[in-house]
């Protein structure tokens, strides 16, 4: 029995382990997403009230990283962020034209054994032409994914945590 139990263990260990998967690197979705326009790291320093407004108007409660944001020539931004799936971190790109508006999000790096539907296309297509005016609230303008309830919801609360960013200090850049 004690044998059968370690076995059983050791079996959903590598189940839960096979899960974690990096798709793309910071690097490549940069030159997927910007392949012909360069970009330049912008450097933020957010202020207390600032990283407050952040968190009142998307709900994340995670702290920004302020070194993953860079800006193209044309004045598009590219913004890497991080929020918990159920209990791991989902690493995630953002797109972003100069006016604020979505242009693609894609999924960097997926930790949780479920809900890894969150990575789909057709899934991220929803955030595509979304600005800080849209809702992006789940079962409202997003939808959920069966399964995937809090990665669907923390995703779309790191979108509109993007685009309060954008509202909040990258329009002024």
């Amino acid at each position: 029995m004690k044998y059968l139990l370690s076995l059983c263990l050791l079996f959903f260990c590598i189940i839960t382990v096979s899960q974690a998967a990096e798709y793309i690197s910071e690097e490549q979705v940069q030159a997927d997403l910007f392949p012909a326009d360069p970009l330049t790291r912008l450097p933020l320093k957010l202020s207390d009230e600032t990283r407050d407004a952040l968190e009142d108007k998307s709900g994340v409660h995670e702290p920004f990283n302020e070194n993953r944001v860079w800006k193209t020539a044309t004045g598009s931004f590219l913004v890497i962020d991080e929020v918990v799936g159920k209990h791991e971190k989902i690493k995630y790109a953002v797109a972003l034209s100069n006016k604020g508006i979505v242009k693609l999000v894609k999924i960097l790096t997926y930790n949780e054994t479920y809900g890894y539907e969150v990575r789909r296309p057709e899934w991220l297509a929803q955030f595509i032409d979304k600005t800080t005016n849209d809702p992006l609230k789940l079962n409202g303008d997003i939808k959920n994914i069966s399964g995937a309830t809090l990665s669907s919801k923390h995703m779309a609360q790191g979108v509109k945590r993007v685009l309060a960013l954008y509202e909040l200090v990258l329009r002024k850049q």
